[in-house]
């Protein structure tokens, strides 16, 4: 979502029409992909995730910047485009910040025809390693005002299922929705909630996959006013990890129920934590698992509500953006502990970031 979200900041920055495509998980022209038994769209609509100029609507009045377009629209009125590499201005390896990236790109393609395409084999303009550490929030203060920012909204189809599943984490009153029907939308902060973000499956390999590189955090979980920093402990040479290095890092992407617990409680004791008693549990681990580390956490009492992403009632369209969901329960908790090695995690955070919510609420395993 956040090369998107640059990619759309780029093109407004320099008067040009964002062109996007779908999301796309399969390009071969299946309508379904078979993903670790399942069958998945091989396609999902950008609309079906987000709104807003980002996603083709209006930039706010008095913005002279072109809508953005979806491709197939873009493959009509520009069937010759003036084709480049990105590396022409960066190389792969660079390593400047997404500040300087931002202005080489501009000023680059305000000197360029009117249909401009980057090659598909060409180095993404914003690639992992600006993603995957500080660089990125050389661009912070440009995007944080910029429309695609300002104006972002989810689709309605992930409005609707917080709304139908907010009975899960926050006090519901029907009277008040007969009266007046609820909305998921302005994102204001919901009181009492504190959200929490955990990883399973798979995810434990990538964990120790960063322990043989000294992985750091997402970039967007790297801001300087952030209460909780990650110094990557010493390797036992290239590509390898020492035990205690190991621990560290499995302690901080991949928690056990009992650490989960303990960073709970230490979080719910700080003054941002002040008031929590309903907890919801961002997480694809499986039912079992889940429901272990909800009786855990509510050993600890005082909690009205602890219910998780399994909890969640969606129809067969939201069960495919369920992620986004997520996101946006986590960006209008009051406190939210994610994974600093997620890209999930990251996208909130830079979300609540950009709302000015307080710096405190954001933290990490």
């Amino acid at each position: 979502m956040q090369e998107h979200l640059l990619n759309a900041h780029l093109a407004h920055e320099s008067g040009r029409a964002f062109v996007y495509n779908n999301y796309t998980w399969n390009k071969d022209g299946s309508d379904y992909t078979e993903y670790n038994g399942h069958l998945i769209p091989s396609r999902i609509p950008i609309t079906a995730l987000l709104r807003g100029p980002a996603a083709g609507e209006p930039w706010p009045p008095g913005d002279p910047a072109p809508r953005a377009v979806v491709k197939a629209y873009w493959d009509k009125v520009c069937p010759e485009p003036h084709r480049m590499m990105s590396e022409e201005l960066f190389k792969i390896d660079a390593d400047a910040d997404a500040g300087e990236v931002l202005r080489t790109w501009v000023e680059k393609l305000k000197t360029l025809p009117r249909c401009v395409e980057i090659k598909e084999d060409a180095a993404q303009i914003w690639n992992i390693w600006v993603f995957g550490s500080k660089r990125v929030l050389g661009i912070w203060e440009s995007l944080k005002n910029s429309p695609v920012i300002t104006e972002f909204r989810w689709s309605q189809l992930i409005e609707d299922g917080f709304t139908r599943n907010r009975h899960l984490f926050m006090h519901t009153n029907w009277l008040r929705d007969l009266i007046s029907p609820p909305s998921a939308y302005p994102y204001d902060v919901i009181p009492g909630l504190l959200a929490l973000h955990i990883r399973r499956g798979d995810f434990e390999g990538h964990c120790l996959h960063f322990a043989r590189w000294s992985s750091q955090w997402n970039g967007f979980n790297q801001f300087p006013e952030l209460p909780d920093h990650f110094v990557p402990p010493p390797t036992a040479g290239w590509g390898e990890y020492t035990e205690e290095g190991k621990n560290i890092y499995l302690k901080h992407c991949f928690p056990d129920i009992e650490q989960i617990v303990a960073r709970v409680a230490e979080v719910r004791a700080t003054p941002a934590g002040k008031g929590l008693k309903n907890v919801f549990i961002m997480t694809n681990g499986k039912q079992p698992w889940v429901e272990e580390l909800k009786r855990e956490i509510a050993k600890t009492g005082g909690w009205d509500r602890i219910a998780s992403s399994r909890d969640m009632k969606l129809d067969w369209e939201q069960q495919f953006v369920a992620q986004s969901v997520d996101m946006l329960i986590g960006q209008r908790a009051q406190v939210i502990i994610g994974n600093g090695f997620s890209s999930l995690t990251s996208n909130i955070v830079m979300l609540r970031m950009a709302r000015d919510i307080p710096a405190d609420t954001n933290r990490f395993w």
